[in-house]
């Protein structure tokens, strides 16, 4: 009887450091870390305003439509940039679905852009990232809306192009993916300058 209660004992105190160890201490040196290395990453890349509000974040994109901005990539993300919801489509390339919807999806681009029917459209515009979030653009797709927004805005194409530039993050580590444009960052620019004027 000694010996089992000698075991329950191990068993209980073994728990007990467990416990304190995974769900106190650690969380809390992965915190510290967080936010003395890490501040603005650990805490959503939070965009903020002139007056202070947010505006949303660097790391997920929204819904822009109107023709003085720039549109991120679709969405599959619940109702569209549902962040509580993100997720692809699951529809896979022998889909009709699928084809249909990115084939209604480059006629659109081409119309609202001004393009020719021959007029190659990055793929990025037509299809949804796999999270539905993606909150950067190719620089191609960003070069082809150009045009649109320098009209809908009455500005001119080099200084809406000097925008995307500005806005375009580079690849990782100078070698892993392709520069992207980030969405959000890039409207948000246009509108503030839009105020300045």
């Amino acid at each position: 009887m000694k010996a089992f209660f000698s075991e329950i004992r191990g068993a209980i105190v073994s728990t007990l450091v467990l416990a304190v160890v995974c769900f106190g201490i650690y969380p809390l040196v992965v915190y510290g870390i967080g936010q003395g290395l890490f501040r603005d990453k650990a805490n959503g890349s939070l965009i903020y305003g002139r007056d202070g509000t947010v505006r949303g974040s660097k790391l997920l994109a929204q819904g822009f439509s109107g023709a003085q901005y720039f549109h991120p990539r679709p969405s599959a993300a619940g109702n569209g940039y549902d962040a509580a919801s993100s997720a692809g489509s699951n529809l896979g390339p022998t889909s009709k679905k699928l084809r249909d919807t990115v084939k209604a999806r480059i006629d659109g681009y081409r119309q609202e852009n001004g393009l020719s029917a021959t007029t190659l459209v990055p793929a990025d515009a037509v299809t949804a990232s796999g999270s539905g979030l993606d909150p950067h653009i190719s620089v191609a797709n960003a070069s082809l809306q150009v045009p649109r927004i320098a009209k809908a805005r009455g500005l001119s194409e080099e200084k809406v192009r000097e925008l995307v530039q500005r806005n375009t993050d580079d690849r990782d580590l100078g070698v892993f993916g392709d520069p992207g444009v980030n969405v959000l960052t890039l409207n948000l620019a246009l509108d503030d300058l839009a105020t300045t004027q």
